[in-house]
């Protein structure tokens, strides 16, 4: 019988999802888990791949096992013991034809940057110390990636995927105020006002591998002022990794949903 499991993780702890020879990795530390505790050898797959040190709230697997598992036990025995950096929501049963990847219909990354120096988000935020960032210009280049186009140019080279068009259906920035700075009471309006916090979502039926971190890192360069929102365009036809912009670092990205 098919079982879907929805867990989170923090990604520093392992070298991406997908199981590699002598790295940790989430794929990898799950299939031991759930294989300990059935008894049995556990193959497990992801909605898809995460790189290297990215988090995931909500990802979902699946997996095959005998009929009749009591999942809420097998939860609460999941959790026990794996690490403390991995967690499982639900373990739910599904159709037998279920797919975790190939069904997905809708997949969801969020970006997390912060503007001054904060030790208490560092480890989840790309510090961003410019002097300036402008946010509608990036709003206004990120809109330009809603649609359906070729995203070649924001993808890791030597990728084997057969291709590199993607429907993206939603991008853009958005300013918050993170819990820590809500619980200091009359600190967060200030923070608000000031935009100090913000976080870039997207939205897309599939994802190229480190698509992400890529139009992100590029985005950061049109709030610069090193490139115009309307470049973006060009960058989508040029289909060339190099005309894009550096990728930003991976801890501050979240796989954040994922919809069938």
């Amino acid at each position: 019988m098919r079982y879907s499991i929805t867990l989170s993780y923090d990604g520093s702890a392992f070298k991406g999802w997908q199981v590699q020879p002598d790295a940790a990795s989430v794929q990898a530390t799950l299939e031991s888990a759930l294989s300990t505790l059935l008894g049995v050898t556990i193959a497990v797959t992801g909605a898809g791949r995460t790189d290297t040190g990215v988090n995931a709230i909500g990802y979902v697997a699946c997996f095959d096992a005998q009929e009749g598992l009591d999942t809420a036990q097998l939860r609460y025995k999941l959790n026990a013991i794996l690490p403390a950096s991995t967690a499982v929501l639900e373990v739910h049963p599904e159709r037998e034809d279920f797919h975790a990847r190939f069904d997905a219909r809708r997949r969801e990354y969020t970006y997390f940057i912060h503007r001054d120096k904060d030790p208490f988000a560092a480890a989840y935020s790309y510090y961003c110390g410019y002097p300036v960032l402008d946010f509608d210009a990036m709003n206004r280049a990120a809109a330009l990636l809603v649609g359906t186009h070729d995203f070649a140019s924001f993808q890791k080279t030597g990728a084997d995927n057969k291709t590199s068009v993607c429907t993206v259906f939603e991008a853009g920035w958005h300013s918050y105020v993170p819990s820590h700075v809500q619980l200091m009471g009359p600190v967060a309006p200030q923070a608000e006002a000031s935009g100090n916090y913000w976080y870039f979502r997207i939205a897309s039926d599939r994802f190229l591998r480190g698509m992400v971190r890529a139009v992100v890192g590029t985005l950061l360069e049109v709030g610069r002022g090193k490139r115009s929102p309307e470049s973006i365009s060009e960058l989508l036809n040029a289909c060339d990794r190099c005309a894009a912009g550096e990728s930003v670092p991976g801890n501050a990205l979240f796989l954040s949903s994922v919809k069938y």
